[in-house]
């Protein structure tokens, strides 16, 4: 059985792992949002960044990525994305059903986000998370650069995310 991983931030354009077939999917009863504070990779404890998670909201469902994993680096591939995505047990690791554009239902691996962590942060309004956006460093860099590339690699794989869209023009607005 193939194991499939659902992408719908820096998976899109940085999984880190063997990609051997890649297919826009649905995922039904989550809303991508920037509502997890980020304090390792794009933000610090004292100045925190925010991230792209899977908000659970049972009328919405969100467009993404499925991505099959390379047979035989399945153990290694888990090993990599709980290193990764569970770096600060914020997200939760689920298996979900996503519906593919060419009809098949397969089982993903998704990281969805723990409400009642202290990294959570639903609901901030779209202009303060531009604020912060345009201001947060973390490890893996400025938060901007996070924002950037997830917005461009959803447009290059035919996917609008209005949300996104308007932040990314706006955090571009404020780093001028």
């Amino acid at each position: 059985m193939s194991m499939w991983v659902f992408g719908y931030g820096s998976l899109l354009w940085n999984p880190g792992f063997e990609v051997v077939e890649s297919v826009i999917g649905t995922l039904p009863g989550y809303a991508r949002s920037f509502c997890m504070r980020s304090i390792h990779h794009r933000g610090t404890v004292a100045a925190p960044g925010l991230v792209l998670a899977l908000d659970e909201q049972p009328s919405e469902a969100c467009e993404g990525v499925a991505l099959r994993v390379a047979a035989g680096h399945e153990t290694k591939t888990l090993a990599y994305l709980r290193e990764r995505e569970l770096i600060s047990s914020a997200y939760v690791e689920k298996e979900l059903p996503v519906r593919l554009t060419d009809g098949r239902e397969v089982t993903a691996l998704v990281y969805v986000i723990d409400e009642a962590h202290e990294q959570y942060c639903g609901g901030l309004p779209l202009e303060e998370q531009a604020q912060i956006m345009a201001a947060a460093v973390g490890g893996r860099g400025p938060n901007a650069e996070y924002l950037y590339n997830t917005a461009d690699h959803l447009t290059s794989v035919g996917l609008h995310d209005p949300a996104l869209a308007w932040l990314a023009a706006r955090v571009r607005e404020i780093d001028r």
